[in-house]
């Protein structure tokens, strides 16, 4: 039953966007139990679906009762039985003229059930049916009202996935406060669209969704409209985010690629066609007038990081600095070391900056920068504080883009001034199918091709109760001067996931090989992180057992070994990671997964992809289909799910259209839209008070 107010709560759709706490009945204790289901704002209440249904529109009789069913039925109370001993329920028995049931409740006063049920009166109750010595019974039932208030029972009602300190019944009465009195919203489509998919209108939509009357709740006509609003919102953001910095006026750098020449010149192996394609379209930003904004995705080991430094050697030789941002201090020292090889015999000026760094030296590097005495700057995150000066920044490279969603990339792309290009890099494939919606801001560059002298990755599966013969083959890589890589996906153990953990797993191999093996997890501090890498980078530790801390980032040239367990934990994408993380040398890598018997026809349909292929872009997709969307980008990506509502497998045929849709209308004013945008939390990244 839907709570209907006498007045409407919400005056209009400006209400939608204020604190939940803004609804009567919801207080400081429940903001902050609806706040961990990420429920802040009214709007947000509208996009926490009903995940299933009780359907209380079974009206019976006594003797067709179904135990496990919820029932509702019309019955007589001809007595109550009210124990005198603590903790045990009081009963009401209700009967119709096929036979008797027992109404039981626990903690309720006697008082409360007398006025709900009185003696001789007919009611209809709803709830459960259980079966217990030989009598039907129904269990706190959900509801009880009297027979003259039928429709008020006989509905569908909807069951929300909720938190610890919340109840169906108050959410519900939350939520139906809301949709049961949405304010009138003006259509953003033309009718042509609506008659196209059969789409009702935006309030009509949430009104069915919430109130179930569809089963299917991932791809009927209401969930696809709001589906459709939701893309259509997302490339608006991309669109004018892409515009916007695209209209951005730069001075051309002018230069002839004499250093990065002569730095070809000097390294040990040829660039892959790939690469030399993706320079040519980085230099051609770079020459242009208009501010460069693009991403460079490849594979893990397709030798990206090379890419940035010739180019970035092309603004350095222009007369502008260039800075590289990494996500961890270690990644950053490894590309430090990797610049001073590649630009070793060049006048080029490189620093290294973290968070490590000792004052006095912070102090020399800092003003040195501002007086354009350094040309390449390497570093974490503190690049980018408000006490760092550069003298002339012209080139900005984020390495691992994936840690930071639209909101962060435009933050970053707007660092150095209108004459600074930017560079992201990111070893997560993102499927084809996904390219333009989650990147639709920036332009694109791949890098599909491994280096010529990268041999495969040889991948292979074992059953764990076969886990002893692995020390073996760890022995015969150990000889061999190579390091091992051990997986796992918990670091603790537990009761309730079957799963083996980093800590049991180290105490193991610890007995084994008591002088090699380490240990890496989250629950270590940075600083304590990045001592056991250090450690395993220089060989001195020889066996790192891990969780998926090592997925990207730093290069182990000796490490030619992984073994990951409990491999279907994981999905294809993190797998195909994680095996990424060996064979960056001249060796040949293997990969061995470790499974628990009576694989699913899900985890060998993995196994087959894995070892069919190394294509990162292909696993991606095919990672897509197995999973669905959110779980291979949304959270990695930015820190939160990229959609609430659509699904690019479900909803793929809407993507397209948005898309087609958009560019028809692109010369139109797309001001209808804006409520849209700001419905899907969006606003606040295209629309700053300089617009």
């Amino acid at each position: 039953m839907y709570y209907i107010l006498s007045m409407s709560i919400l005056k209009n759709k400006d209400d939608l966007f204020k604190k939940i706490s803004f609804l009567k009945g919801v207080g400081p204790k429940l903001s902050k139990y609806l706040k961990n289901k990420k429920i802040e704002k009214i709007n947000d209440l509208l996009w926490h679906f009903p995940y299933s249904s009780t359907d209380r529109s079974n009206m019976t009789t006594l003797n067709k009762l179904e135990v496990g069913k919820i029932q509702t039925i019309k019955v007589k109370v001809i007595k109550y039985n009210f124990p005198r001993l603590r903790n045990l329920p009081n009963k009401v028995i209700c009967e119709d003229e096929y036979g008797k049931i027992d109404i039981i409740f626990f903690n309720s006063r006697e008082g409360y059930i007398k006025a709900i049920l009185p003696i001789n009166n007919w009611v209809l109750i709803s709830g459960k049916i259980n079966f217990y010595k030989s009598k039907y019974q129904i269990t706190n039932p959900s509801y009880i009202t009297s027979i003259d208030k039928i429709d008020y029972v006989k509905k569908i009602i909807p069951k929300y996935s909720l938190t610890d300190g919340l109840n169906e019944k108050s959410y519900r009465k939350i939520i139906e406060k809301v949709i049961n009195n949405l304010p009138s919203i003006e259509e953003w489509y033309d009718g042509n669209v609506l008659k196209r998919f059969g789409f009702s209108s935006w309030n009509e939509s949430l009104l069915k969704i919430h109130n179930f009357e569809n089963d299917d709740q991932v791809n009927n006509k209401y969930i696809r409209r709001l589906a459709l609003d939701e893309i259509i919102s997302n490339l608006i953001v991309l669109s004018k985010h892409r515009k916007k910095f695209k209209e951005s006026i730069k001075k051309n750098k002018l230069f002839s690629s004499s250093l990065s020449k002569k730095i070809l010149k000097n390294l040990s192996f040829k660039l892959t066609q790939n690469q030399e394609i993706v320079i040519n379209e980085i230099n051609e930003d770079l020459r242009s007038d208009k501010k460069m904004f693009r991403i460079l995705q490849g594979d893990v080991g397709s030798g990206k990081t090379i890419v940035a430094f010739l180019t970035s050697a092309n603004v350095l030789e222009f007369g502008c600095q260039s800075a590289l941002m990494a996500p961890t201090a270690i990644l950053a020292k490894q590309h430090y070391v990797l610049a001073k090889k590649i630009f070793d015999g060049t006048k080029i000026r490189i620093k290294l900056l973290t968070g490590k760094t000792e004052n006095k030296l912070k102090k020399e590097i800092l003003k040195e920068l501002k007086n354009g005495q350094i040309d390449l700057l390497i570093g974490t995150h503190a690049l980018f504080q408000k006490k760092i000066e550069f003298k002339n920044l012209g080139f900005i490279i984020i390495d691992e883009q994936h840690k930071f969603g639209v909101k962060q990339r435009m933050s970053l792309a707007e660092k150095g001034g209108k004459n600074c290009d930017v560079l992201l890099m990111s070893a997560t494939p993102i499927p084809r199918t996904m390219m333009l919606t989650f990147y639709g801001d920036m332009d694109v560059s791949r890098i599909t091709e491994k280096p010529k002298n990268r041999l495969p990755i040889l991948t292979y599966s074992k059953p764990e109760k076969k886990i002893n013969e692995l020390i073996q083959i760890i022995k015969k890589s150990l000889s061999q001067n190579n390091q091992v890589f051990w997986v796992c996906p918990l670091i603790n153990d537990s009761q309730i996931l079957n799963y083996s953990s980093v800590k049991k797993r180290y105490d193991w191999l610890k007995k084994k090989f008591p002088n090699d093996t380490s240990i890496l997890h989250g629950e270590l501090k940075q600083e304590e992180k990045d001592l056991v890498l250090e450690k395993f980078l220089k060989k001195k530790t020889k066996i790192l057992v891990s969780t998926t801390v090592i997925e990207v980032g730093i290069d182990f040239p000796d490490a030619n070994l992984i073994i990951i367990e409990n491999a279907n934990k994981f999905g294809l994408a993190q797998l195909h990671q994680l095996r990424g993380r060996v064979g960056r040398g001249e060796v040949q890598g293997k990969c061995i997964l470790l499974f628990k018997d009576n694989l699913s026809k899900n985890s060998i349909q993995r196994i087959k992809i894995l070892k069919k292929s190394s294509d990162g872009f292909y696993i991606a997709e095919e990672d897509m289909k197995m999973r669905g969307f959110g779980d291979i980008i949304g959270y990695q990506q930015s820190g939160e799910k990229f959609f609430k509502i659509a699904d690019p497998i479900i909803h793929s045929d809407l993507f397209v259209y948005a898309e087609n849709y958009l560019k028809k209308i692109e010369n139109e004013s797309l001001d209808k839209f804006d409520f849209l945008v700001k419905l899907h939390d969006r606003a606040e990244i295209i629309y700053s008070k300089n617009d």
